[in-house]
């Protein structure tokens, strides 16, 4: 239940042409508050519900539970969540020995591309794609919970 990533910003589309697979994902907040998030999320055709905790001190590793609902149940969740959401497609692309997320979102964050890649260790090494830019772990803004209240056409540079 612990779950260790680094985000990085895209610096340009090159990605597409690296990706092995892509789905839309819908998704809103049950509870947006820094401590502890709550998540509704469609991907694709499958519902999901997703708790996560605090980031420690780098932003690397928080406790995230996730466990997959009907579509239907989602759906519903949906309209009870928090106002904002958050629409992106999200693309895996395989890249070494790990698999990089991109997050091309739409709606009030359109603009916004974000590349996250999972590590089993805080420390651990792995190749960085070309188009990765610069790295945003730990850095509020960038996450869904945050962008869903706080857009990032209302704050970008």
């Amino acid at each position: 239940m612990i779950e260790i990533e680094r985000k990085f910003l895209v610096l340009n589309l090159d990605f597409k042409n690296e990706a092995s697979n892509h789905k839309r994902i819908v998704q809103g907040y049950l509870n947006s508050h820094p401590e502890r998030t709550v998540r509704v999320r469609i991907k694709g055709d499958c519902g999901y519900l997703t708790v996560k905790g605090k980031g420690n001190e780098l932003g690397t590793t928080r406790m995230e539970w996730e466990k997959e609902i009907p579509l239907h149940d989602a759906e519903q969740l949906l309209q009870l969540c928090e106002l904002g959401s958050i629409d992106k497609i999200r693309y895996e692309i395989p890249y070494g020995d790990h698999v990089f997320e991109v997050d091309e979102f739409f709606g009030d964050n359109n603009g916004l591309i974000i590349a996250e890649v999972e590590l089993n260790d805080e420390n651990e090494t792995f190749l960085k794609p070309a188009w990765l830019g610069e790295e945003v772990t730990g850095d509020n803004r960038y996450y869904n919970s945050y962008l869903s209240q706080n857009p990032y056409t209302s704050w970008q540079k």
